[in-house]
């Protein structure tokens, strides 16, 4: 007991590989290693549970055997009420909505109307993000200000406003019938959380411009993953652009320039934070994929998800005590509030306009929209908040951005190809 407190600052300070900076590391409590399994400890403390609960109904034979006013629910999170399809035409999509006696003057208000609401809506989060996690607030000449912490909070204030607007656009519109069990959802859930802890808390050691190209590298294990869990195969242009992709990323990590500051020093904490961003979230994609193969629109994919999501930090936050101190800071100072606040609506909004773009002009015209919306970030990044990038640097994010163009107008072509094969051939499946 004598020595813990001792030995994990030193911990924290063989895991970055650089001196304890004070703003960062107020205690060994503030070690992002420590934070990240108590968190998912308070996660453990309501999946073991469930996933116990789940094992008891399906031994029981439950579904054949239940009664009583408890049987829709349980048979809806444990079983499912519907069989997978047999086949899905787009893998993870439903069938693009083609336009049938829209004009073009129309059809071009609405693809403008999309890439303005992405443009407008992750630009702004991005923005966001960087202020909240990496300056302080409450600042005057006597006070230097305190920083906020908390990065599981923002994580909640994202999903409960995404869960809300899920769950009312599901109620006002027409979707299918819902037919996977619920704990499924759990595991997109669980590993969504943790990509997004990740990508919070990695600000407080790297640049934003350092974030944004690493997830832009999140190609490479997007691809292991489907090998592991979907089982896919590639075509030889899709490892050219992760290998271009990777070396891009690499000329523009290892171009740092001496004047940079403590807060936009890539660290060993930063690196290992984001490389969990990029396992976890690309679990999350392969997961959801597999799960579309139950009958359901993306925006019952979104609800479903962040029901858990809301369940998990919730739970794991008041575990914590965190929720209460986290309420106070926001009581302590309105313009966190109003960021947060506007944090989570840029976020829910985003997700809408991602589903409603793809179903009017598909995944090719939503990856250059979005493909754009990363350099504009960069460069967004560096003007309000004065990062600097190097020639070598600058080289490696026109490499990086030249690959998934590539991959852009590769994909395109292929899928033009696939429609003139033969009625027995298929073509190769693709993330």
């Amino acid at each position: 007991r004598f020595c813990l407190p001792l030995v994990l600052p030193s911990l924290s300070t063989m895991a970055t590989g650089e001196e304890i900076v004070p703003a960062l590391q107020d205690s060994w409590g503030d070690f992002w290693l420590f934070r990240f399994f108590v968190n998912a400890a308070g996660y453990a403390s309501i999946v073991v549970p469930g996933f116990l609960l789940i094992q008891y109904f399906k031994r029981r034979n439950y579904l054949e055997t239940g009664r009583g006013i408890c049987f829709p629910v349980i048979k809806s999170c444990v079983f499912g009420s519907e069989v997978k399809s047999a086949h899905q035409d787009d893998g993870s999509l439903p069938l693009r909505a083609e336009p049938t006696e829209s004009s073009t003057a129309r059809q071009v208000f609405k693809l403008l109307l999309c890439a303005v609401g992405l443009q407008v809506s992750y630009l702004t989060w991005g923005v966001l993000q960087e202020r909240v996690m990496t300056r302080t607030y409450g600042a005057t000449e006597t006070d230097p200000g305190e920083k906020f912490k908390d990065s599981q909070f923002l994580v909640f204030m994202n999903r409960i406003l995404a869960f809300t607007v899920a769950g009312l656009y599901c109620a006002l519109t027409k979707q299918p019938r819902h037919g996977a069990p619920m704990y499924k959802y759990s595991f997109a859930s669980l590993s969504n959380i943790l990509s997004s802890w990740c990508q919070y808390e990695a600000l407080k050691y790297i640049s934003f411009p350092t974030q944004v190209l690493a997830k832009a590298s999140k190609v490479i294990p997007v691809m292991m993953m489907g090998k592991l869990v979907s089982r896919k195969s590639y075509e030889y242009w899709e490892y050219l652009t992760a290998a271009l992709i990777s070396v891009g990323v690499s000329m523009f990590l290892l171009s740092s320039a001496p004047n940079r500051t403590v807060s936009t020093v890539t660290t060993f904490s930063g690196i290992v934070l984001l490389a969990g961003y990029i396992i976890f979230d690309s679990f999350t994609s392969n997961w959801q994929d597999a799960l579309f193969t139950y009958k359901m629109s993306p925006v019952q994919m979104m609800f479903g998800v962040n029901v858990f999501s809301c369940l998990f930090t919730v739970g794991s936050l008041l575990e914590q005590g965190a929720l209460l101190e986290s309420l106070r800071f926001m009581a302590r100072h309105s313009e966190f509030t109003a960021h947060a606040v506007l944090l989570s609506v840029c976020s829910a909004c985003g997700q809408l306009f991602i589903f409603y773009t793809i179903n009017q002009f598909g995944a090719a015209v939503f990856t250059i929209i979005m493909t754009l919306r990363q350099a504009f970030a960069i460069l967004l990044s560096c003007l309000i908040y004065g990062h600097t990038v190097t020639v070598v640097g600058g080289l490696g994010i026109a490499v990086v951005f030249m690959a998934l163009f590539l991959r852009v107008y590769a994909r395109s072509r292929m899928k033009k190809r696939s429609k003139k094969l033969p009625p027995g051939e298929t073509p190769v499946q693709k993330v």
